[in-house]
């Protein structure tokens, strides 16, 4: 009994980092809490196959992109397939593990298809095939394959997340909006899920105002939340440009707070960020060489890791390092082809287009960011609008042009 509660202590916790600003934190607590778990049963092979999952995960979300970690899952799984030959758990780890480490998404899809045969009301194969269809750019079919997950298990809020983190990428905000309400109804108090809820309006509509209030209701209600809530705090802090709200957030910053997507800022880049806010040009500047010399060493044991080629480049821009900058940026949107990336490759390609403005290529900038808003990502008017780092843009006609096409369409906008 105890073997099986730590494993679902550990498996809630690897279920519910979609919106956590904890990620990396409740990961690595997942895999002490499984690996107590087969410590005490060493016979408990789902509780193996979460292990994997686990370290799949870290080394996909870049917490720890090393070879070292895909072979702890690479060893969990072995052992699932010691205990369990012919078992769908078996090929459910498989698949997981072809996606998150290698995107092996072919591979993934087989593993899932056999995996079915055993498997057949397990919500957790449907919602690969959404990730999958999602990276491959089949977006109506990540859609399909996320209800029928939520067929399966219709209180899963972790689906529901996924559901409106699909919408959020396609702008379709006023279903994001109604998706997160299902959310609230099953979990009203969940903290992660209610900053989310008021996000989609400062994205959709540029208006600060729910997200502030959200950001003081959830501290009211328990004041030792601001953790929780730190990556939005801050967030809210530079779009309304108040820098010392910004600070506040930044000192209960989670250690990976201020990874974006998949692109591992240190922490030290938004302290340079709110410096910068501030005025400060000589502490930002001190904070993006720390933030520079961590992600040196990143990219120095993995030269074709693109999101950290991506994080060097943006924090070399800050620098002024415009050569720099612009090489590592570039090779990052070489490295992953936009077929089959999802997210990721439109977050280089946003990103590219920051360094471009950030070095005086504006023209550069507009192509590339033009690019970014013609695919599925989370681009939107409440970030071109408000954001800090689109300054060196702003005045310029074609950016304008870009900003006010985002704006939302007066019928859209009605609640």
């Amino acid at each position: 009994l105890l073997a099986y509660d730590l494993y679902l202590r550990g498996k809630k916790l690897i279920d519910g980092i979609s919106f956590s600003t904890r990620a990396r934190e409740e990961l690595f607590e997942a895999v002490q809490l499984l690996e107590q778990a087969v410590a005490r049963d060493p016979f408990f092979y789902m509780a193996y196959s979460q292990l994997a999952g686990a370290h799949d995960r870290i080394y996909f979300l870049g917490f720890d992109h090393t070879d070292a970690r895909l072979k702890l899952a690479e060893n969990a799984i072995d052992t699932v397939r010691r205990l369990r030959p012919d078992s769908g758990e078996l090929h459910l780890a498989l698949a997981q593990h072809a996606y998150w480490a290698y995107a092996d998404y072919d591979r993934a899809r087989q593993e899932l298809a056999i995996a079915q045969k055993t498997l057949p009301n397990e919500s957790r194969i449907p919602l690969l095939a959404a990730y999958i269809a999602r990276r491959q750019g089949h977006w109506e079919e990540s859609l399909q394959q996320l209800q029928h997950a939520l067929s399966l298990d219709p209180r899963n809020f972790y689906i529901l997340q996924q559901v409106s983190i699909t919408y959020e990428g396609l702008h379709r905000y006023k279903e994001m909006a109604a998706t997160l309400d299902k959310v609230l109804n099953i979990a009203p108090k969940d903290v992660f899920s209610r900053v989310r809820r008021a996000w989609v309006d400062m994205e959709w509509r540029a208006d600060l105002q729910p997200l502030q209030d959200a950001v003081e209701s959830i501290l009211s209600d328990d004041p030792d939340a601001t953790p929780l809530i730190a990556v939005e705090a801050m967030t809210l802090g530079l779009r309304a440009r108040n820098p010392s709200e910004a600070e506040r957030a930044l000192a209960a910053m989670p250690s990976t707070g201020c990874h974006d997507t998949n692109i591992p800022f240190p922490n030290s880049w938004c302290e340079g960020l709110v410096a910068r806010l501030k005025g400060d040009d000589e502490t930002a500047r001190r904070h993006f060489l720390d933030a520079r010399k961590e992600l040196e060493q990143i990219v120095r044991a993995e030269p074709q890791y693109s999101a950290g080629l991506c994080a060097l480049g943006v924090v070399d821009a800050a620098l002024g390092d415009r050569e720099e900058a612009i090489r590592q940026g570039e090779r990052a949107v070489t490295l992953t082809p936009i077929n089959g990336s999802g997210f990721d490759g439109s977050k280089l390609i946003e990103y590219l287009a920051v360094i471009y403005a950030w070095t005086g290529e504006k023209d550069r900038a507009i192509a590339r960011l033009s690019e970014a808003l013609q695919l599925p990502g989370d681009v939107s008017y409440g970030y071109l609008r408000l954001d800090p780092i689109w300054d060196p843009l702003r005045g310029d006609p074609r950016f304008e042009a870009l900003v006010a096409s985002l704006a939302p369409k007066e019928e859209d906008s009605k609640r």
